[in-house]
C-alpha cells in the first residue's frame, strides 16, 4: 500500500468532516439564535447574533472541503464543471470572510454587506451549474450514488431560482411575497438551498473518492 492509497479514503473522511462541523455549526446558530425566525431572515444575519463566529467558520469549513473535491476531481474532469466548482469555492469562502450587515439593513448595505451578498448569489449559483456539468462524471465513479446526486441537483436548482425571486422581492421594495404571518420565504428557501447544496458536496466527495478505491481494487 502507497501514500496514494490511503491517501483517498483519509481525503474523503477529512472532507466529510469539514461539511459536517459546518452543517453542526449551523445547526447550532438556530438554537443558540431563537430571537432570528428562520423563516423569513436569512442565516447571513446571524453573525451578529449568540456565537456569530460559528457561521462564518461553517461556511470556511464546506468551503476547505469543496477545494479538496476541486482537486480530487482531477485535470481530466470536464473544465466547465471543475470551474463553476471552482467559483462555488471561491465564492463562499469571501462570504464567510465578509460579514453581511445586521437585520434591517436591506435599503442602505455596507461595503462588507455587498460583498457578502454578491459572493453568496454567486455561490448559489455556481454550485447547480457544477452539479448539471458533472453529473456524469461524478454517476460513473458511483454508479450507486447517480439518483441521489441527481435529486439534490434538481433540488439545489429550484431552490435556488425560487431564493433569487424572493431576494429581488425583498430588496426591491418588499417584502411582498410572504406566506401566512411571514413576510417573506427568504429565510426558509436559502436554508434549502444550503442543505442541498452541502448534501451535493457531501457526495460528490464520496463519488469522487470513488476512483481512487477502484484503482486499488484493480491493483489487489
Amino acid at each position: 500500500m502507497t501514500a496514494t492509497d490511503t491517501a483517498s479514503p483519509v481525503g474523503v473522511r477529512a472532507s466529510l468532516t469539514l461539511i459536517g462541523i459546518g452543517a453542526l455549526a449551523m445547526a447550532a446558530l438556530e438554537m443558540l439564535n431563537p430571537e432570528y425566525d428562520l423563516v423569513s431572515e436569512t442565516l447571513s444575519r446571524y453573525v451578529h447574533g449568540t456565537a456569530g463566529w460559528l457561521l462564518p467558520a461553517a461556511l470556511l469549513a464546506v468551503g476547505a472541503a469543496s477545494a479538496v473535491l476541486v482537486v480530487r476531481l482531477g485535470a481530466g474532469t470536464g473544465r466547465a464543471g471543475r470551474a463553476a466548482l471552482v467559483v462555488w469555492t471561491g465564492a463562499i469562502m469571501v462570504a464567510g470572510l465578509f460579514p453581511a450587515d445586521p437585520p434591517g439593513h436591506w435599503s442602505r448595505p455596507s461595503l462588507s454587506e455587498l460583498v457578502h451578498g454578491n459572493a453568496a448569489f454567486l455561490a448559489f449559483a455556481a454550485l447547480p451549474t457544477a452539479a448539471v456539468l458533472l453529473r456524469g462524471t461524478l454517476a460513473a465513479r458511483r454508479p450507486a450514488l447517480r439518483t441521489a446526486l441527481s435529486t439534490l441537483t434538481v433540488v439545489s436548482g429550484t431552490a435556488t431560482a425560487a431564493l433569487a425571486v424572493l431576494l429581488v422581492d425583498v430588496m426591491d421594495g418588499g417584502p411582498s411575497l410572504g406566506l401566512g404571518g411571514a413576510p417573506t420565504l427568504v429565510g426558509l428557501v436559502e436554508r434549502l438551498v444550503l442543505a442541498a447544496d452541502f448534501g451535493w458536496i457531501a457526495l460528490a466527495v464520496a463519488a469522487a473518492g470513488a476512483r481512487g478505491q477502484q484503482g486499488r481494487d484493480r491493483r489487489a
